[in-house]
């Protein structure tokens, strides 16, 4: 089965680039495959690929993405970390890790994760506090306040670490801190291997402006996830989906120069993630009770965008559709996000 989906990854990478191209290859394909794929590039996470794929060996990650042409990856690292590295060199991409924070006093797991980051070469690690949403995980003010707590002290456990290995790690704004919390929980932790994965969509769903989040997390970024996004109302709120980057709102020519001139030296990496739209309950009484700071102004003006950028067409939805079709519409979605990032936005 793995076998099979990996002749259809080939297959429909050959044809995808026949029709985009009039040629065999596209011209950011031939940049990555000759080893010299531009340092300003696009490279893709491995949560492009959360929903068919789902890539466990690093190594095949790394390669699929050389050759689609990109930049380099962001993922968990795992396989043979010497044949990931020297693959890396050869191909001339980068490396970012996405690594656990540590949790108590356990620090067995982080400080692994950061030799295998080591090993191969990382130039960043990725992290987040929270793997859910903030309104769906918390019932209370309390829960989040405690889980707030903990996020303090996982990361005071983290920095002397990363002080040891000297790799530098973004939080990402994960549908858990506003922009003013993530901002103020860097700053209050200062270091300069602490910083943020700046991800472009996901505080729309804390009602947080897209533009404002980027002015804010720009100085800190030292990872990134690119992505468009697109928005309909819905009875309890808006749905919130991650589109083509041609498809979507997001002003990204902005966000991305705001980033290149805070900190030049962050990579780009996409996380165009294929699945069906996500539903943000902003009318629902238990949305509110972890934001205590937001009020109606946050809601205006986030209903305001949905109402102005809500796309006439139904949202993409995939979770109906056989494996075998999601596997080529995720592998479609990234391939016309990388084209359209070379074409249109010097990534």
């Amino acid at each position: 089965m793995v076998r099979a989906l990996r002749m259809n990854r080939r297959n429909f990478l050959r044809d995808t680039a026949g029709l985009a191209s009039g040629s065999l290859i596209l011209p950011f394909m031939a940049e990555a495959q000759t080893g010299t794929a531009s340092p300003h590039k696009l490279g893709i996470a491995s949560t492009s690929y959360l929903t068919a794929w789902r890539p466990k060996d690093t190594y095949e990650f790394l390669e699929h993405c050389h050759g689609l042409g990109a930049a380099g990856i962001q993922a968990p690292i795992h396989g043979d970390l010497q044949k990931i590295r020297s693959r890396a060199d050869e191909t001339g991409m980068y490396i970012e890790a996405m690594v656990p924070l540590p949790h108590d006093s356990d620090t067995s797991a982080f400080e692994q994760a950061l030799k295998s980051a080591q090993a191969v070469g990382a130039i960043a690690l990725r992290s987040a506090c929270l793997s859910g949403r903030r309104y769906e995980t918390f019932s209370t003010l309390a829960d989040w306040q405690r889980f707030a707590a903990l996020s303090h002290k996982s990361i005071e456990t983290a920095l002397p670490i990363l002080d040891r290995y000297k790799i530098p790690l973004g939080l990402e704004n994960h549908k858990d801190w506003t922009a003013d919390e993530l901002c103020a929980l860097l700053q209050k932790h200062s270091s300069e291997y602490l910083g943020a994965c700046l991800d472009f969509g996901n505080n729309i769903s804390l009602l947080d402006d897209p533009l404002y989040v980027a002015e804010k997390l720009a100085p800190f970024t030292v990872t990134t996830h690119v992505k468009n996004m697109a928005v309909q109302p819905y009875g309890d709120g808006f749905i919130l989906s991650e589109v083509v980057l041609d498809q979507g709102f997001l002003d990204l020519p902005r966000m991305i120069s705001l980033i290149r001139r805070s900190r030049p030296a962050a990579r780009f990496s996409l996380e165009m993630i294929t699945r069906d739209p996500l539903n943000v309950p902003c009318f629902d009484d238990k949305y509110w009770v972890t934001f205590p700071d937001r009020n109606g102004l946050y809601l205006g003006r986030t209903l305001k965008l949905v109402q102005r950028e809500s796309r006439p067409q139904p949202l993409p939805r995939v979770s109906q559709l056989p494996h075998d079709e999601q596997l080529r519409i995720e592998d479609q979605n990234v391939v016309a996000c990388l084209r359209y990032a070379d074409q249109k936005l010097d990534l």
